[in-house]
């Protein structure tokens, strides 16, 4: 693994690698300045944030917010946000390879989406090594306080995932998922049309 463009491509091929070659972290400390200075902003300059999350991620969509402090190993650069994505504070992208967020999703504070492990092996992760994973969420996903993504998961479209769950297998479309582990706790069906929490009826007119 000397070549330092195969280990480049190692960061999203899903293949052990060095995180700490020179180069990479060459790359990686420019994208934390820009990182720095999304976090440093007012609450006034809203407009300067999403300047700075256009030249942060890989793509950003219209009308995203993400409440700073924003954490992210590549301060973005490998995250793809859709249309009218929200996070609450401390959202942490560990974005050493792609991360995928949908049209219309919404975070809330301390989630977690983390592409990167390390061998299970001891004599591998005593000399640094690291895989990466990508992560996809779907749109109109609802992730709840504290969730944890682990890598190469994928959120299935309109899922909600409870506070505090550990994600560490695919959830599909359309379903509510709690746990650590996350499972399926049930499908999102015609009491939800009815009902947005306990008993409480959606009264909008």
């Amino acid at each position: 693994m000397s070549d330092i463009k195969n280990m480049k491509e190692r960061m999203h091929t899903g293949e052990i690698y060095d995180p700490a070659d020179g180069e990479i972290m060459k790359e990686q400390l420019k994208c934390l300045d820009r990182l720095y200075d999304f976090n440093m902003t007012r609450p006034t300059e809203l407009d300067k944030r999403a300047e700075l999350m256009k030249e942060m991620f890989a793509e950003v969509g219209e009308g995203c917010y993400i409440e700073p402090p924003f954490r992210a190993n590549w301060g973005g650069k490998h995250c793809h946000f859709g249309d009218r994505v929200y996070a609450n504070f401390n959202l942490t992208c560990v974005d050493d390879t792609h991360i995928y967020v949908g049209d219309g999703t919404m975070m809330g504070p301390n989630v977690v989406l983390a592409t990167a492990g390390h061998p299970i092996l001891p004599e591998l992760r005593e000399k640094g090594y690291q895989y990466n994973m990508p992560v996809h969420i779907g749109k109109n996903c609802w992730l709840g306080a504290g969730v944890i993504v682990l890598p190469g998961v994928t959120v299935g479209d309109g899922s909600v995932i409870g506070a505090g769950s550990v994600v560490t297998k695919d959830v599909p479309a359309g379903v509510v998922a709690v746990g650590n582990p996350c499972r399926v706790l049930r499908p999102i069906g015609e009491r939800d049309r009815e009902y947005y929490f306990k008993d409480r009826k959606i009264e909008l007119e």
